[in-house]
């Protein structure tokens, strides 16, 4: 093949977020980005049942989720799984680091979020971002 197709390590997305339109928007954004999209969930325990149930190569989550529940824990649930997270929320948390490869800080743009994906995906290739969002904190680096 003269022109080998991208080889992404990230195929299916879990989202987690609690607010309608940004879970709404996020999952059109990450669909047309070619992902596909298990399931957009606003809890934590449906969305520790999803990872049990479901293959995925990485979770976007929002640290405050509905029913008081806790995008950490969901985090600390799938990291246990080899599942990176990448937390997309309004203000990073600072003790869960261990648990996500990073976090992406909102408001962010469809553009950065499907850049976000992009630089977390060839970090876990074992290759160097190249295009990152400002607004993007990696945890990890190659």
């Amino acid at each position: 093949m003269l022109f080998p197709r991208f080889q992404r390590a990230i195929e299916s997305i879990l989202i987690v977020e609690d607010e309608p339109l940004v879970a709404f928007d996020n999952e059109l954004r990450v669909m047309d980005a070619g992902y596909h999209v298990v399931a957009t969930i606003d809890n934590e325990t449906d969305a520790i049942a999803i990872l049990q149930t479901e293959p995925i190569q990485l979770v976007l989550a929002d640290v405050n989720l509905s029913g008081g529940g806790s995008g950490v824990e969901v985090a600390k649930v799938a990291s246990g799984m080899d599942i990176p997270v990448l937390f997309v929320t309004g203000a990073c948390p600072g003790d869960a680091r261990q648990y996500a490869i990073g976090c992406l800080i909102k408001p962010y743009s469809a553009v950065e979020l499907v850049k976000a994906i992009r630089a977390v995906d060839q970090l876990i290739r074992g290759e160097k971002p190249r295009a990152m969002p400002k607004s993007l904190n990696l945890y990890s680096e190659v």
